[in-house]
């Protein structure tokens, strides 16, 4: 390797060869011919082969020699030239005398070229780790880490990587990729014991040293198709968040350079920032998974007709990135035929997980109270009684509803325990107010309620909602309460549409007057009796059932 400096070549009196001796550089002076004149003894042991009267040519190197031979022409000058003497390299700085002949000084200049061009490498080494932090922690999909890291790893660190995560049955998952290419998943039944080091990685232990592991015993599982001989392999573990995350391998063609230690080292480098992305990856996979297992149960259902009367419902959580909160609403179909079914809406006190924690236990005990579910105070006093003795300090109010359908029409019996009053809508579009009143539960020893009937002729419907749809606060200012008189003009609108529409348009309006402000959680529940007759049937569907 040379390089050259553009700066002219200073012109000075030509000083006597004794001057040279004393210098503490290799000096050689030759003239305009490439002819030695005088070499110094630093120089003659730098270039053996010197000799006074001699061309330089074959005793120096070639960069030298055309150095030489343009710094002596008419051509612009070359300056100072770097270039390698044996192992080591030389900055060579020409001086022309008087009388044209060139003295050329050489400063090594090896250990100041080794620390700019390791300054260099670790430069590029720190960028590529950060490259790969950033991409490797943007995605949360474990499949898509493995991916990532052995794309990365095939394009800064070898030939070809391989990432393998911890066995999954018998199964090993695997993710090659080489140089250039696109990662290949699969997934192998092999024993990581016929590799040595692989087994201790995919366990956590410290790596086996490259020069330990013959490439001739790569199976040929480990090999991409097309790769040929492999020449060197570097096994090292993925570190993970307590767990091993797996193993990463990195594989390099037979007649390159063998991995370096430095390689080595920079390789674990890169793969505990892989292991801990990957490991957060299958944390957060495994995670998700559990939480959607949690709240299978909790999520909205698609209420339909049950035994003859129409069920709808509706819910807004109060953060939309949020699936559950404290409003909830079930449905639960009679067991016998002719039996009312049973419906409840209710809103727990707070937001979010804490609220839905609560929420659970009153959906689970409500259904554990269904064989008395006639019975409206009596599944209400043992609420209240199971709430009190909890260690829960939150209370709940409630509606409870018993709804069957007699010769075209549908009978209702409604209680309420601190909730907002249910509506009925007629045909003609009046609402009447079902006026049932009731302590909330899980606040006070003794629960006290009224139940009132009502019934519902064909195309006519119960409203039943939470206090987060009339205390949603909008409109022009955003300050005003959506309020219940807008409710009421809302679903009067309705008369005679299906449940389903009636639920939709609520939530709509309601949607429309907070827009993007903060709310409370929003729900809705819609009884109706079907304008057209039905026969007494679930429709093919399970108990509907829902917690928001």
């Amino acid at each position: 390797m040379t390089s050259a400096r553009q700066a002219p070549a200073p012109s000075v009196p030509a000083p006597a060869p004794a001057a040279w001796t004393t210098v503490p550089y290799p000096v050689l002076v030759a003239d305009r011919a490439g002819t030695l004149r005088h070499a110094n003894p630093r120089a003659v042991a730098l270039f053996p082969d010197l000799a006074e009267g001699a061309p330089l040519a074959g005793a120096v190197p070639a960069w030298l020699t055309r150095a030489h031979a343009v710094t002596t022409s008419d051509e612009p000058a070359t300056g100072i030239v770097t270039g390698a003497v044996g192992e080591r390299s030389y900055e060579a700085h020409p001086t022309v005398t008087d009388d044209g002949d060139v003295a050329w000084w050489f400063v090594d200049d090896t250990d100041h070229r080794l620390a700019r061009e390791a300054l260099r490498i670790e430069r590029e080494r720190t960028a590529f780790l950060a490259e790969a932090s950033n991409t490797l922690l943007s995605s949360l999909n474990p499949a898509r880490c493995m991916d990532t890291t052995a794309q990365l790893a095939s394009r800064h660190l070898a030939d070809a990587a391989l990432v393998i995560a911890p066995r999954v049955g018998r199964l090993l998952p695997v993710v090659s990729c080489v140089e250039g290419g696109e990662p290949a998943r699969g997934q192998l039944d092999a024993d990581p014991a016929d590799v040595p080091g692989l087994g201790e990685a995919l366990q956590g232990f410290p790596p086996v040293p490259s020069r330990w592991i013959d490439p001739a015993t790569a199976p040929v599982w480990m090999v991409p198709d097309g790769f040929g001989d492999v020449g060197s392999i570097v096994i090292t573990p993925l570190p993970g968040h307590g767990v091993p995350a797996g193993a990463l391998v990195l594989l390099r063609r037979d007649g390159r350079e063998a991995f370096t230690e430095a390689e080595e080292v920079f390789a674990r480098l890169f793969a505990a920032r892989a292991g801990a992305a990957m490991s957060a990856a299958r944390l957060y996979a495994e995670q998700s998974s559990l939480s959607r297992t949690l709240m299978r149960d909790l999520l909205p259902p698609v209420l339909h007709q049950v035994s003859g009367v129409e069920f709808a419902g509706g819910y807004r959580p109060s953060k939309d990135h949020e699936r559950i909160g404290g409003d909830f609403y079930d449905v639960h179909p009679a067991v016998t035929e002719g039996e009312p079914s049973f419906a409840v809406l209710g809103d727990v006190c707070g937001k979010g997980l804490e609220a839905a924690v609560l929420t659970g236990k009153i959906r689970n005990t409500l259904h554990a109270l269904l064989p008395m579910a006639g019975d409206h105070q009596r599944v209400l006093e043992l609420l209240n009684g199971a709430l009190l003795n909890s260690h829960h300090t939150r209370f709940a109010t409630l509606v409870l509803a018993s709804a069957v359908r007699e010769a075209g029409s549908v009978r209702l019996r409604i209680t309420n325990a601190g909730h907002p009053q249910a509506m009925v809508v007629r045909q003609d579009g009046t609402v009447d107010d079902i006026t049932s009143r009731g302590t909330l539960v899980g606040a006070l020893p003794q629960v006290r309620s009224t139940t009132v009937e009502a019934r519902l002729a064909p195309g006519e419907f119960c409203v039943l909602y939470t206090d987060g749809i009339t205390e949603a606060k909008g409109g022009p200012l955003g300050d005003e309460l959506f309020g219940e008189r807008r409710l009421r003009e809302a679903v009067a609108q309705c008369a005679a549409m299906p449940a389903e529409a009636i639920v939709e348009h609520v939530q709509m309006l309601a949607a429309q007057w907070v827009g993007a402000r903060p709310h409370d959680d929003m729900a809705v529940m819609v009884i109706a009796a079907p304008r057209t007759r039905h026969l007494s049937a679930v429709d093919g569907h399970t108990r509907g059932r829902f917690t928001a």
